[in-house]
């Protein structure tokens, strides 16, 4: 655990939270200023900055985890659709630096905008 690492906190459970999943590796909350309704966060219960450090191991379980979460999401709320966000970097848009993976439910005409400036393949 990194002393001052919020999500650390949360994990070892110094900080409430909404906790829809956890298992041995992972803790996955509801997020406390969602891009949509049932926006959730995947973490990894040890403490990796980003994706560059995370070990082989617990990077093989990620998308098994945000499969199970995401299925459960369309099944209860009954989205249309889901994003994956996850910045690695503080360039990239990254403010926290433990891993994590945000789980945004979609729905035609939400509010979420996830998109980019389309460039040309040169």
């Amino acid at each position: 655990m990194q002393n001052q690492c919020v999500f650390c906190k949360i994990i070892a459970g110094e900080i409430p939270s909404a906790t829809i999943y956890e298992d041995e590796d992972f803790k996955v909350i509801m997020d406390i200023s969602p891009a949509a309704k049932g926006h959730a966060i995947l973490l990894p219960k040890k403490h990796f900055a980003n994706l560059y450090e995370m070990d082989d191991t617990i990077a093989s379980k990620v998308l098994i985890v945000a499969r199970k979460v995401a299925t459960a999401m369309k099944e209860e709320l009954g989205c249309a659709g889901l994003n994956l966000v996850q910045n690695n970097g503080e360039v990239a848009g990254q403010t926290v630096f433990h891993f994590h993976m945000h789980l945004i439910p979609r729905n035609e005409n939400d509010s979420v905008n996830v998109t980019w400036k389309q460039g040309s393949y040169a």
